[in-house]
């Protein structure tokens, strides 16, 4: 039996790496995605090779996800439950892809990962093993072994002599790539207590931001970010340039209690500076480029297409059609935004688009310039209007 295990050689995955070598006498094969992680890539095909892995593969594959999975979320203005970026989520899907070209390069039969049984990950990898390699067989440790929690994982890999991150005085659960880091468990768990300080890798608290507010220019094209303060940038230069920015400046730092798949709302925190800025750049310039019907029925979707990808089904027929849609909506958001940071927020400073929809001539304030005759207003809502007088003149007492 040979097994291919999406390896981060945190506290999980490297007990699992041991424990399938043991449960399974199998090969076990560690294949870890470089997604941006920065130091927890440290030593991570040694410490595999300790572990009993018969190869550790990293694969430098930020590019890609930047560039194939980040931007064209951010072009459909993505977002779980109105707070949450989807930076693990969409991470998910390309571990996933990855994981089974090499399985099949391999010659293995299995796929393992170090998802929890509460957890969405579990679905969000083993959907996407099902829609690209279903004859293999999918190894769930979490849903196998004996464990109970983080606490027992941690006795066993000290008894092991598994060096892990955590301890029982920060047992969190993180994950980072490119573009965010998030936390879980320990004290997270208790919604009403504020994450420690300490906790944050990434950002500087708003309080501990300059005083002084800095300004970025975003230029687009077709929806995707090419450019900052006038420079052009790949998509990962792109990020990294406004992770660094907002950062500084104590962007993107969110709380949430989501809902789960699974049916378990969970307390997250996370940290996506980047990601924050491009959201709402990419906001602020659709609002002079695309036109109202199509931006309103663009944004009735935002919530199916993030369910989808929060879930797990980025590689589901009903994806690929609204990500259609959505890059469809994007032929003339083109142009440039203008943004000051400054303790924590953002403010839009201009906009401009050679596919501007804005027309000052329609939208002045003063003396009529001949583009719209506010005389027509009338007979307009008097025709909106006609369906409420009638109700009001046969079925009164309907609005109290």
């Amino acid at each position: 039996m040979k097994i291919v295990l999406a390896y981060s050689g945190g506290l999980d995955t490297s007990v699992i790496l041991r424990w399938l070598i043991e449960q399974y006498q199998a090969e076990v094969i560690a294949y870890c995605a470089n997604l941006g992680q920065e130091e927890e890539l440290i030593g991570l095909e040694e410490k595999a090779r300790k572990l009993g892995a018969s190869k550790c593969i990293v694969e430098d594959l930020t590019e890609e996800f930047v560039k194939d999975y980040v931007f064209p979320m951010l072009r459909a203005g993505a977002i779980y439950e109105n707070q949450y970026l989807l930076g693990t989520s969409i991470a998910r899907p390309l571990i996933a892809k990855k994981q089974v070209e090499v399985a099949r390069k391999e010659g293995a039969d299995s796929l393992a990962h170090g998802a929890t049984g509460k957890g969405n990950d579990q679905v969000r990898f083993e959907l996407a093993y099902a829609a690209l390699a279903p004859e293999f067989k999918v190894i769930s440790p979490w849903r196998e072994w004996s464990f109970q929690g983080r606490e027992d994982l941690i006795a066993y890999a000290k008894k092991q002599g598994i060096e892990v991150p955590v301890s029982r005085e920060k047992p969190y659960s993180m994950d980072r790539n490119i573009l965010h880091i998030s936390y879980e468990s320990g004290v997270l768990e208790d919604p009403w207590q504020e994450p420690p300080q300490d906790l944050f890798r990434l950002t500087k608290s708003p309080e501990e931001a300059p005083n002084t507010p800095e300004v970025v220019e975003l230029e687009f094209e077709e929806g995707n970010c090419v450019g900052v303060n006038g420079e052009k940038k790949s998509p990962v230069e792109i990020l990294k340039s406004l992770n660094k920015l907002g950062a500084k400046h104590g962007i993107g730092r969110i709380d949430i209690v989501e809902n789960r798949f699974v049916g378990i709302k969970s307390r997250g925190v996370y940290e996506c500076p980047g990601g924050t800025i491009l959201y709402f750049g990419h906001r602020q310039l659709e609002t002079i480029t695309l036109d109202r019907e199509v931006m309103h029925l663009r944004d009735s979707f935002i919530p199916k297409y993030a369910e989808l990808i929060y879930n797990g089904f980025w590689f589901s027929p009903e994806r690929y059609f609204l990500q259609a849609a959505f890059d469809q909506s994007q032929r003339f958001v083109t142009g440039t935004v203008r943004l000051k940071l400054f303790k924590g927020q953002l403010y839009t400073l201009g906009r401009k688009s050679p596919y501007s929809l804005y027309n000052p001539k329609l939208a002045t304030m003063e003396a009529d310039q001949g583009a719209y005759d506010p005389k027509d207003a009338t007979g307009f809502i008097k025709l909106q209007s006609l369906r409420l007088r009638t109700v009001a003149q046969s079925q009164k007492g309907l609005f109290g």
